[in-house]
């Protein structure tokens, strides 16, 4: 199987990299057109702004591309945030692959923003993706921004607000937590999203 990781400039490349490397697989970084569009499994990372993300896809030539592909295509934390239509994060358009927003996540009391820590996976339905999941299963999470539980939020959590924590439509998923930083709920998503056939 040939897994790309696109090169999106986020910090989280290699650690994702690690992470399919504990499960025997061995990604390709690329930000060209042509290895993307020869994978059989895509990964959009991404650690920064929603704006340089998306700036970084756009100088590339990859916007429409990835809103093009047939193969499977995982989002990971703020490239699951792209998957998305817009973001409040410098009012940012993203790829619009699924409907809905991502908004800042609300600070109050005893609710701190950026959101660094565990929290409960809660299973909104059942899916290939979340198979083995159960009602005691963490994430870790490090973001300020989140999506809005909408219907292609398949696994929800709660920071102030309920976000969506996994999301799916088809081909196109996302998780909003870093896989290789969240113990075993992480390569557990991973291996799914490697062996789900495409829809």
């Amino acid at each position: 199987m040939r897994v790309v990781l696109v090169d999106a400039g986020g910090a989280n490349l290699g650690s994702v990299r690690y992470a399919l490397g504990r499960l025997g697989v061995e990604p390709e970084l690329a930000s060209d057109a042509d290895t993307i569009l020869a994978a059989d499994r895509v990964i959009l990372p991404g650690v920064s702004t929603a704006a340089t993300v998306m700036g970084r896809l756009q100088a590339l030539g990859l916007v429409e591309v990835l809103r093009a592909l047939r193969q499977p295509l995982l989002g990971v934390c703020v490239g699951m945030q792209l998957l998305f239509a817009h973001s409040e994060e410098d009012d940012t358009a993203c790829l619009g692959l699924l409907p809905g927003h991502v908004r800042r996540l609300p600070a109050g009391e005893g609710v701190r923003v950026p959101h660094m820590g565990w929290n409960r996976l809660e299973r909104r339905r059942d899916d290939p993706l979340l198979a083995g999941f159960g009602d005691d299963d963490h994430a870790y999470f490090v973001h300020s921004y989140a999506a809005d539980v909408t219907d292609d939020c398949i696994a929800s959590a709660r920071h102030g607000r309920d976000f969506a924590a996994v999301v799916r439509r088809g081909d196109v998923m996302g998780a909003q937590f870093p896989p290789e930083r969240s113990a075993a709920a992480g390569p557990r998503l991973l291996h799914h999203f490697l062996s789900t056939d495409p829809a």
